[in-house]
């Protein structure tokens, strides 16, 4: 075993779990997972079946992931934030041949309490602020705050707000990478 499972931590049969990945008090990674490297699972987290991590994801405590989930790699996701899997769930009602997927891209940081409606892909870098409610696909690289959320800019891969000048650039102010903004979307050059 490559990995760190706390003693109070159930990981069931099927998951595969690569090597430096730590797993925290009363966690629950459920059957046919697939968790890359040096992943950190926070206490009380439940990662639901076949749910898809990449390597360097840090999942914070409390945080649900449910079927249907796959995140690239080095994906943050905030304390308590929760993703869905159906959109019209009813107890008495059977609806896991429903189950719509999300992807989270690569680098994206989705912040503490927030919630992401299941069917609405996360784009690589975004940043999904504190408390937001997504109910729509996000663009790379956009700034998303709110209930529900709504862009109000862009973010750098080091986590800085871009501004755009008039020609359609922005340098990250950590990093001094350049970005370029066209038609609406942001790559960096």
């Amino acid at each position: 075993m490559g990995y760190f499972k706390h003693e109070t931590a159930i990981v069931d049969e099927g998951c595969e779990i690569c090597e430096g990945t730590k797993i925290w008090h009363f966690s629950h990674i459920m059957s046919n997972c697939s968790i890359g490297k040096n992943c950190n699972i926070g206490q009380n987290v439940v990662v639901s079946p076949d749910v898809i991590l990449g390597d360097n994801c840090k999942v914070q405590n409390n945080v649900s992931i449910y079927t249907g989930v796959t995140c690239g790699n080095d994906v943050f996701l905030g304390p308590s934030m929760v993703f869905t899997n159906v959109t019209n769930p009813r107890s008495a009602v059977n609806r896991k041949s429903e189950y719509k997927r999300t992807h989270v891209g690569n680098g994206a940081t989705i912040g503490a309490n927030a919630t992401i409606v299941c069917g609405h892909d996360i784009g690589e870098y975004a940043f999904i602020g504190a408390g937001s409610v997504v109910t729509k696909t996000v663009k790379p690289y956009a700034l998303m705050v709110g209930n529900p959320a709504k862009q109000i800019g862009w973010m750098s891969e080091f986590g800085q707000p871009l501004h755009f000048n008039d020609e359609g650039f922005a340098t990250c102010s950590e990093s001094g990478d350049k970005y370029q903004l066209i038609n609406e979307s942001v790559s960096k050059l």
